[in-house]
């Protein structure tokens, strides 16, 4: 049922540019909802592909240029955008940037609209400047953190109170990250390619090869992998380019043959994992996972997004993530939850004898308990990465917003 508060109500959501990357697509999937639920729906940002999908559905698209550091622009911006509101009859303003925030705050000063605000996957620690200037977005009425994680970050850092915090989710294209949108036929081309041999089974691993980013643990993994199961039948995958001039990839690559584990090393290359402004377009990265068996993220540093991780579970394979930043939050595992819930092993970054028996106990499945689990992770990635269930967070978090003038 449509939440009554909604009807009627005007919503603007400003970002970037309404074009086909996550932020568009996140503001497009809650303008949907939002329409269906009787609101007048309002995207402003730069010009983009997606402004005649909006139009079409009944929503208004408003050019605005605002990402700026240009505190003159950011004035004229925030004139115009009180204009605007009052004109308009805005109830809720959503700014998607710290551009947009600040642009939004000043504007709404005594105005009787609410401003919601969504943070980044992380929070700037670089300068004071950098720290200021994001710091508007801690200043909504309501704050979206898009994890639990980053949440807490935005609590130590700005003082929010956690009342004030809604933790919604990033979404991911679930329909294109779907063992539907791949064939046996592409997924056999994808495994003859990476050279692997009937009978093997794929380690993905899809970060570049970095220091922080623990390949060197999962090789070390490998090997003591290959001593838990008594014979070499496994792979290593990794989504980088092996010519690339990387004190990292030379290091990695040292280490494989000093192990004897260079001809179960494959470099796979960049792998594409941008969202595509068509929905449900398999992009090559939804290929690679499904060509793979378990797939793992095992950094020593927060990355930066989970999206991989969501991914992979998506395309119904297990994942092996370590305890950093936000990546625990993006699979089911004991003791937070049963084991008959599993989705993923959560392990400690740089501990290459947790990933060892992770990936044993993973590669151990019986068929049938493999696909329970793989059927376990897409129904756990429908529920909280698709778009939809994103969009009905972000229209959750208007409600309640919108319940305070009741």
């Amino acid at each position: 049922m449509t939440p009554r508060a909604l009807s009627g109500a005007t919503i603007l959501q400003i970002v970037p540019a309404l074009r086909g990357d996550a932020a568009g697509h996140a503001a497009m999937d809650t303008a949907v909802l939002l329409l269906q639920g009787g609101a007048r729906t309002i995207i402003a940002g730069d010009d983009g592909d997606l402004v005649g999908e909006l139009r079409a559905l009944g929503g208004e698209f408003l050019p605005l240029g605002h990402e700026t550091f240009n505190p003159v622009q950011l004035r004229g911006n925030a004139r115009f955008l009180r204009d605007y509101v009052l004109t308009e009859r805005v109830d809720i303003v959503h700014a998607h940037s710290a551009a947009s925030a600040w642009s939004a705050l000043s504007a709404l000063h005594e105005l009787p609209a609410w401003l919601v605000t969504s943070f980044p996957d992380a929070i700037a620690r670089d300068t004071w400047l950098r720290r200021t200037y994001q710091g508007v977005l801690a200043r909504g009425d309501r704050v979206i953190a898009p994890s639990s994680f980053v949440s807490l970050a935005m609590i130590e850092r700005y003082g929010i109170a956690p009342d004030r915090i809604s933790v919604v989710p990033r979404s991911i294209d679930t329909a294109a990250f779907s063992a539907a949108a791949v064939s046996d036929a592409q997924i056999g081309a994808m495994r003859r390619a990476w050279g692997v041999l009937a009978g093997q089974r794929v380690i993905f691993a899809p970060q570049p090869v970095d220091d922080a980013n623990g390949q060197i643990a999962i090789l070390e993994a490998m090997r003591l992998l290959i001593g838990l199961r008594g014979e070499r039948d496994t792979l290593l995958v990794l989504a980088d380019d092996a010519r690339r001039r990387s004190r990292a990839i030379r290091i990695l690559r040292e280490r494989a043959r000093a192990h004897g584990l260079d001809t179960l090393l494959r470099f796979a290359g960049p792998i594409d994992d941008e969202p595509h402004s068509v929905r449900g377009a398999a992009p090559p990265m939804a290929l690679a996972l499904a060509a793979a068996d378990v797939v793992v993220v095992t950094p020593s540093l927060p990355p930066p997004a989970a999206r991989v991780v969501a991914e992979a579970q998506a395309m119904g394979r297990p994942v092996v993530v370590s305890a950093s930043g936000t990546l625990p939050e993006h699979t089911l595992f004991p003791p937070r939850m049963p084991e008959d819930l599993r989705t993923g092993w959560v392990v400690r970054a740089g501990h290459a004898d947790e990933i060892a028996q992770a990936l044993h106990a993973v590669l151990s499945l019986s068929t049938t308990a493999y696909a329970a689990l793989g059927a376990r992770a897409r129904q756990f990635a429908e529920f909280m990465f698709s778009p939809r269930s994103v969009a009905e967070a972000t229209r959750a978090v208007y409600t309640s917003v919108l319940a305070r003038d009741e």
